[in-house]
């Protein structure tokens, strides 16, 4: 017995080692299931924004998600890995994630009180940037005449989510990598807008600009930057660019900052909500609005309920005064719809403090207005572009405009035209789908609104308002945490096939400036 102890602890050993190995086999499995991060992200912290969990990231190759966003395993191929990768070339997109301190969302973890503010970022930013989910309308509910939101896929998106949107469609990007050397291009993901909103309008300019003078020093000490200086890098601001182009202590309310003005910045390819159509230095994209389908089926029901829609009213407008008639235009839309007879003018005023801003923040009542009328006035505001322009569109409702930079041929032009119908018949002229009213001849007294629109035939106004419904998806954002269902180009898809094209250009060495209806020229090519 004494001459074989060391043959039994050996077999101990071996006992205990397999049973070790088994538990560390078994971990990893359950630890891949339940956090399927993309190789390269295991090897750094991603604060995931509230309601974004781990099963809304990309899957590993050999995992794929099914239709209740669980994980499914399923074998390898070789052939059908080499499709995927030729599939993906130029197309390979690296996401530089920031560091911790320029994370705006760090604080939204299940249980901090922050929660209990409806009005908190952390609540405003929920479900992935979509904002809390629009409840259903209670049975018999008559608050809101002509309500029209379906049951499921609307939210109360705040008009400055997208940068949080279009992170989290990013990350279920099938073609990311790891390798900066293989990638066309460089996602940024940094939120401009959310960190300009922590500084109240009247705050210092070294308050508002400093954060952004550290976050690109931060940038352009990044390996991703060296190569091009940036050229190769896009990002989302969203806001105007106006905010983000403020000289010295910015405007005389003391908003906004410098970030876009700064030469590091002019190096990126940026989103905004809206650019500078005299001196482009940006490309604008649409505002989120309230509806996030998760299917195609989604969209053509809502289309087919926008057709639907009875619209007593001729026009209707949203909106309140300026102070001291600032903004003429918008005193004269909201006297002549206060004078108009009944039937006429809808009218959502949002003059009157705090009650008309909650009064014009609610998508029931906003859809609801917009649905009811054939023609929806769309003034400029504290800028040219209105997110209610977007609320228009998906209403159904025929924008009149009163600026040429308010028009989405001038701001949103890869949404605006429709692609497939340019394909199919490249001479084809563009279907009218707006109306544009000179703000003076109004002003003025030459002209009404009312008279103008009513112009128009039924026949004119239903093919205008069937223009105006085909454009919808082109408008919309898909839910960003489900696998869409059906063949439809969102206004993500969109912006990101036309920022892949800009990128694989310049990665081919061209040098890309501007011209002046705001597509890129080619100004050299690099030797």
């Amino acid at each position: 017995m004494e001459a074989n102890y060391p043959k039994y602890v050996l077999y101990g050993l071996l006992i205990v080692g397999s049973w070790l190995l088994s538990c560390l086999l078994h971990f990893q499995v359950f630890h891949l299931s339940l956090f399927p991060y993309p190789s390269y992200l295991l090897s750094r912290r991603v604060v995931l924004p509230l309601a974004l969990d781990a099963r809304f990231l990309p899957p590993p190759p050999d995992v794929a998600g099914d239709d209740d966003g669980g994980i499914v395993r399923r074998r390898s191929s070789l052939p059908a890995k080499a499709a995927a990768e030729a599939s993906c070339d130029g197309r390979y997109v690296y996401v530089l994630e920031v560091p911790r301190r320029f994370q705006m969302l760090t604080e939204c973890v299940e249980g901090p009180k922050v929660f209990d503010d409806p009005y908190h970022v952390c609540v405003v930013m929920s479900n992935s940037g979509l904002g809390p989910v629009i409840p259903p309308a209670a049975a018999g509910n008559a608050t809101v005449d002509g309500d029209i939101i379906p049951n499921t896929g609307w939210y109360n998106t705040d008009q400055y989510a997208l940068e949080v949107i279009f992170h989290n469609r990013m990350r279920r990007y099938e073609c990311l990598t790891g390798d900066m050397a293989a990638a066309t291009a460089v996602y940024v993901a940094f939120y401009p807008a959310l960190e300009l909103n922590r500084h109240k309008c009247g705050s210092s300019a070294t308050e508002r600009n400093e954060p952004p003078r550290e976050f690109l020093r931060w940038l352009t000490s990044q390996p991703s930057w060296a190569a091009l200086g940036g050229r190769d890098h896009f990002m989302v601001a969203a806001r105007t660019t106006w905010m983000f182009r403020r000289g010295g202590a910015g405007d005389s309310l003391g908003c906004g900052n410098g970030f876009l003005s700064r030469p590091e910045s002019g190096n990126m390819t940026v989103l905004t909500y809206e650019s500078n159509i005299w001196e482009r230095r940006d490309f604008a994209v649409p505002y989120p609005s309230y509806f996030h389908p998760s299917s195609a089926r989604e969209v053509s029901a809502w289309q087919a309920t926008a057709r639907a829609a009875r619209r007593p009213w001729l026009f209707a407008f949203a909106g309140a005064r300026r102070a001291n008639g600032t903004l003429a235009i918008r005193d004269h839309i909201i006297d002549e719809c206060t004078a108009s007879p009944p039937g006429r003018c809808g009218m959502l005023d949002c003059s009157h403090g705090l009650e008309g801003s909650i009064t014009c923040r609610s998508p029931r009542r906003l859809v609801a207005l917009f649905a009811s009328a054939r023609f929806c006035l769309q003034p400029p505001g504290d800028s040219f572009m209105r997110r209610s322009s977007i609320d228009t569109v998906l209403a159904g409702c025929i924008p009149v405009f009163f600026h040429e930079a308010s028009t989405f041929k001038k701001q949103y032009q890869w949404h605006e035209r429709d692609a497939d119908a340019d394909n199919d018949n490249a001479t084809v002229d563009r279907r009218r789908y707006s109306v544009v009213i000179d703000p003076d001849d109004v002003v003025e007294g030459r002209v009404r609104i009312e008279e103008v629109l009513r112009r128009f035939s039924d026949d004119e106004v239903a093919a205008m308002r069937e223009e105006v419904i085909r454009m919808i998806p082109r408008f919309v954002y898909k839910d960003p945490r489900v696998r869409f269902e059906g063949d439809m180009r969102d206004a993500f898809d969109i912006t990101f096939d036309e920022i892949m094209a800009r990128m694989r250009r310049i990665k081919n060495g061209e040098i890309l400036g501007w011209k002046l209806d705001g597509d890129d020229d080619v100004v050299a090519k690099d030797s």
